[in-house]
């Protein structure tokens, strides 16, 4: 789990502050080209990705204080839909970096599950990291 980042204290009469904002999705689930094999080359193969993205922020009331969840999903499915990839870690950084676009972004987790990888031995193989603005 990323470690939400702190916050520097707000002014607020209640002496309430916001320390720290994560957002998250799980389980985006995309179609995608990827796969060093011979096999793995001309088809589609399913992802199960799971992003959270630290962010800075003052408070929350209206979703342009905040990141859009539509906008991560949509950056997986345009990453899918560009091409063939190798490795589910070039997957999962060039998502990573797409969040990383927005200003609000500090720190992002992406993880990335490729569930017929070693099917039927194992569940998934996939990659999680995380990158950080510094």
């Amino acid at each position: 789990m990323v470690e939400p980042i702190p916050f520097p204290p707000l002014t607020d009469k209640t002496g309430v502050r916001l320390s720290a904002a994560s957002i998250f999705v799980r389980g985006i689930a995309v179609q995608a080209q990827i796969g060093i094999h011979a096999h793995e080359h001309g088809r589609t193969q399913p992802l199960v990705i799971d992003v959270e993205v630290s962010i800075a922020a003052e408070g929350f009331e209206t979703i342009a204080d905040t990141i859009n969840y539509e906008t991560i999903t949509a950056a997986a499915s345009r990453i899918a839909a560009e091409g063939h990839l190798k490795l589910v870690e070039t997957f999962a950084e060039h998502l990573a970096r797409a969040c990383l676009e927005d200003p609000r972004a500090r720190r992002v987790r992406v993880r990335v599950e490729k569930p017929q990888a070693l099917a039927p031995q194992a569940q998934a193989a996939g990659v999680e990291l995380v990158l950080e603005k510094t």
